[in-house]
This record gives C-alpha cells, structure tokens and sequence, in this order.
C-alpha cells in the first residue's frame, strides 16, 4: 500500500513535470520555424495531438461522442486556431521568452472577460493584479516603438486573449450542463485544427525542410505537451486545489524566459525585465486567493 506521504507527493511532482514539459515546449516552437512556416507547424502538431486525444477518449471508454456542438467550435476557433495560432506566428519575429510572458497574460482576460460574461466581481486584489500585469505589458509591448518588435507583442497578446476568452465559453458551458473536459479538449481541438488547415493553404510559407528535429518537434508536442501533459492537467486539477494548480501559470513564463535566455540567447532588455517581472508580480497576486483557501 503507497504511504499517505508519497500519495501527497505524487500532484506536486507532475506539477513540476507539467511545468517542465510546457515551459520547454516554447524553446521547442520557436526553433522549430528554421524548418517549417508557423501554420503548418501549427497544423501538424494538434493533428498529430487530436490523433492522441481521441486514442485516450477511447482507452478510456467512455464514449466518443463530442460536446454540445456550437460551444464547442467557438472554444475550438478560439484556444486552438486563435490562441496557438497567434503564439506560433508570434515566434516568427518575436522572441521565445518574450511572447510566453504576453500570452500568459491569459488569466487576466479570464477575469476582465467573467465580470461581463459570467458576472463574477472582482475583488480588490485581482483588480491590484490587473493594474499591475497592465503596467508591465506596456512596458513589453513599448508601443513607442513600431516594426516587427511590437506586431509579434501584439500577436501574443491576441494569443493570450483569445486562451482567456475560451476558458470563460468553457466555464458558461460547464455552468449550463455537465461536460467531460478530456471530450471537450479533444472535439474542440478537432474542429479547431480544420480550421487551422484551411488557414495554412491560403498562407504563403517555407517549404517544409523534414528533419530530425522537426520530427523530434512534433512528436513532443503531440506525446509530452498534448497527451501526457494535458492528462497531468487534468489530474492536477482533480488533486490539488485552484490556486495551488495555478502555480504552474506562473512558473511557466518564468521558467521559459530563462530556457530562452540560456538555450537561445535571448537576452530581455531592461524594460522588457520590469515588465516581465510586473506580469509574473501580477500573477503571484492572483494565486494568492487560492493559496489562502488551501490553508
């Protein structure tokens, strides 16, 4: 029989593994681009993850059968064609650590776009939160400056966003009717993908140079950060309570930023490191809710 201790220990270590696995992926989807356009990398990487997604659904045995549909389909245009989209046509020219910290910004679209969408208030900490990611996403994003530096910034952000805006459309679902979230997840990235596909076609890009690492590259982001990470996903949200689950949206960027900072020379300016560190205060701020009622 497994001690109670190494039970407890058990949601703690797949938090740092979750951590780990999506914190490097970002490395991943950035120097993957030297052998492939952003949307068909996008494009291959959920097909071959929708592949796994529904080998898991039918592992498991519940059924196949998808979610209320229009529900569904919003949530996929939004988190799978808007949110991984813009991220990866965002590694284009911006760089790794930079856009994981501004699409990160997701969960303060979540609580701007619940307080009109699902009628949740803010609180006076999570509006000092929003202030605080505010201030340091105009530091990052420097609209001062146009080019190509403020066009990835903006893309992430619409990243970010459009990830915040599809976990409020899955929060007014789950209020409605009860869903399974490993069904919604798949479905959503199914019907998500084919729009992505369509996206692809009509967008000039490189031609695919097929190499080991881009065969290394998609078969991490279907197998470690789609199948194994979401399934850590899930099961941490199972275990451990929201905010304490919520740590690995701040460790995430942080850890990232410093991949990027080690692996790619990606070295941050000064106000691209106050307005990281400003996002990544603002995010400690949120977790600080569910960190109290853990106690």
């Amino acid at each position: 029989m497994t001690p109670p201790s190494r039970l407890a220990l058990l949601p703690l270590l797949g938090l740092l593994l979750l951590t780990l696995i999506w914190s490097y992926n970002w490395i991943v989807m950035k120097s993957v681009l030297d052998y492939i356009g952003a949307f068909d990398f996008a494009v291959l990487r959920c097909v071959f993850g929708v592949l796994l997604l529904f080998a898991m659904l039918r592992l498991r045995g519940r059924g196949m059968a998808p979610p209320p549909l229009g529900p569904t389909v919003l949530i996929g245009l939004l988190q799978t064609v808007g949110m991984i989209g813009l991220a990866q046509w965002a590694l284009v020219t911006g760089g790794a650590g930079k856009v994981v910290i501004i699409v990160y910004t997701m969960p303060f679209w979540v609580l701007l776009l619940a307080a009109f969408w699902v009628d949740e208030r803010l609180k006076r900490i999570q509006w000092l939160a929003v202030a605080i990611a505010a201030a340091g996403l105009v530091l990052i994003l420097q609209p001062w400056l146009l080019g190509g530096h403020l066009v990835s910034s903006l893309l992430a952000l619409g990243s970010g966003f459009c990830w915040g805006a599809g976990a409020v459309v899955a929060k007014r679902l789950y209020r409605r009717q009860p869903v399974d979230l490993l069904s919604l997840t798949t479905w959503q990235m199914a019907t998500g993908t084919l729009v992505l596909a369509v996206i692809s076609l009509l967008v000039p890009e490189r031609p695919i140079e097929w190499s080991g690492y881009l065969i290394w590259a998609l078969a991490y982001n279907a197998v470690l950060a789609t199948a194994v990470a979401w399934t850590l996903w899930l099961f941490l949200l199972r275990a451990l309570p929201a905010g304490i689950a919520g740590l690995s949206t701040l460790a995430i960027p942080v850890m990232s930023a410093l991949l990027a900072w080690w692996l790619l020379d990606e070295r941050p300016g000064p106000l691209d490191s106050w307005g990281g560190g400003l996002i990544v205060a603002g995010l400690a701020l949120l977790s600080v809710p569910g960190l109290r009622r853990r106690g």
